[in-house]
């Protein structure tokens, strides 16, 4: 059975990218007023004020938790992560909902400024002698993880989440940083395959990420009998669950061959 070989990402390109999406948001919810924050997302129940609240956590992990001693377990990878995220749904939604009532209660201006506040801490964090420290380890909700790949999966959170604050208050293009937007594609990509193992589908993502995978004759040479290709967006909404297949299908999603239906397969991400 083919495996999927773990990316690697210059820690130096992902802090930019992480500094270029946050900056985005920060500037967006900075333009928000309080009808806003009261305004619907497609996250179940949050309103924009607890999408602000999680980004606030995504931003606030590394500064909270960079000391915290580490559990006895060997250091986890990003497509791990990937593969447990949907078992802490009932938290997140929880924490979400407490930060709403403990640090994002207020008003317009005191939800940026909070939000602010938490990305200043996280830049102070990394700037750190522990920040900077080579292999320096973190815990997170599902095992210790090494700082720099954490950092990846905060890259995933960023664009994710950004792409619902822009569905949210209907703006059309969201600022993604390209690397951010790429990191997240190809993760994405890659765990799809490891979830899906095979060789019978290729699925394009073109410019950033094509992946083999689904149970069945693997293709070797020639045009692939199994194909499905989109767009980075289209496919990280359809990784996470916020785009249905059918919906995407021949408009921002072509897929052809009898084993290219991978809708039974998604999301990736919970």
């Amino acid at each position: 059975m083919p495996t999927v070989k773990p990316r690697t990402y210059d820690p130096v390109k992902v802090r930019a990218a992480l500094t270029g999406q946050l900056d985005a948001i920060a500037a967006a919810v900075r333009a928000l007023d309080d009808a806003q924050l009261a305004l619907p997302t497609r996250l179940g129940e949050w309103r924009v004020r607890e999408l602000v609240a999680h980004l606030g956590m995504v931003a606030s992990w590394v500064p909270l938790h960079l000391h915290d001693p580490l559990p006895p377990q060997a250091p986890i990878t990003p497509l791990y992560w990937a593969s447990q995220t949907r078992t802490a749904a009932a938290t997140i939604n929880s924490t979400a909902v407490e930060l709403v009532a403990e640090q994002f209660a207020g008003d317009a201006a005191q939800v940026s400024g909070e939000l602010d506040r938490q990305i200043g801490e996280l830049w102070k964090a990394l700037d750190s002698e522990e920040g900077r420290e080579p292999g320096r380890i973190i815990p997170m909700r599902f095992g210790p993880m090494p700082l720099a790949d954490f950092l990846v999966t905060r890259l995933v959170e960023t664009v994710v989440h950004a792409d619902d604050l822009a569905a949210a208050l209907d703006i059309d293009a969201f600022p993604h940083d390209r690397f951010a937007l790429a990191s997240t594609a190809r993760l994405l990509a890659d765990a799809f395959a490891v979830q899906v193992p095979g060789g019978a589908v290729e699925l394009r993502i073109p410019p950033y990420a094509v992946v083999q995978a689904v149970e069945g004759p693997r293709h070797t040479r020639g045009t692939p009998p199994n194909v499905v290709e989109t767009d980075p967006l289209t496919w990280i909404r359809l990784a996470t669950g916020r785009l249905a297949w059918s919906d995407a299908l021949d408009t921002a999603l072509t897929a052809s061959g009898e084993r290219s239906d991978l809708s039974g397969y998604l999301p990736v991400l919970g």
